[in-house]
């Protein structure tokens, strides 16, 4: 009898309850109740559709913090930390749950694109970093000093750009 009470902690066990919450549209939000009080994970969803053809899920693996995940109106404000992220998709039902929704986002986005579902990463060594092409493409931005200089000169002399701007 005294090993059958000691097993019973006195701490309530988080639920897990897995749910959609929506962040713009349908489908791309994901509620993830981990802690006993209600608190817990938001999970933004995103799809990579590079390839036209193809929908796939992109992981964002810096989830939001969940409040009121047991109530009637749940929200996320911040950061969570990424192992939560990799605790919670190490369970089969927020997998299953995350699959579920990014297809539907997948669908709702690229109605023609196949859908091809991939593992979320499960431990930090397994995040890709996410490649930008217009921050990486440097010809395509404008030098901040330049742009600077140009805001100065209008606010010094606007009359000069109006006269330029009229005499073309």
């Amino acid at each position: 009898m005294l090993a059958l009470t000691a097993c019973n902690s006195s701490e309530p066990r988080p639920a897990w309850k897995v749910f959609p919450l929506q962040r713009h549209q349908a489908h791309d939000g994901l509620a993830v109740v981990n802690q006993p009080d209600g608190y817990g994970i938001h999970l933004y969803l995103e799809t990579d559709t590079t390839d036209r053809a193809v929908c796939k899920p992109r992981w964002l693996v810096d989830p939001a913090r969940l409040f009121n995940g047991n109530g009637s109106h749940p929200f996320s404000s911040g950061v969570a930390t990424r192992q939560e992220f990799f605790a919670a998709v190490g369970r089969k039902d927020v997998r299953s749950a995350l699959e579920e929704q990014l297809k539907a986002l997948c669908m709702a986005r690229e109605p023609q694109a196949r859908w091809l579902w991939i593992e979320p990463p499960r431990q930090a060594s397994d995040v890709k970093p996410l490649h930008l092409p217009a921050l990486e493409e440097h010809h395509l931005l404008t030098d901040p000093g330049e742009e600077n200089a140009r805001q100065e000169a209008l606010l010094t002399n606007p009359s000069q750009t109006t006269d330029s701007a009229s005499r073309q």
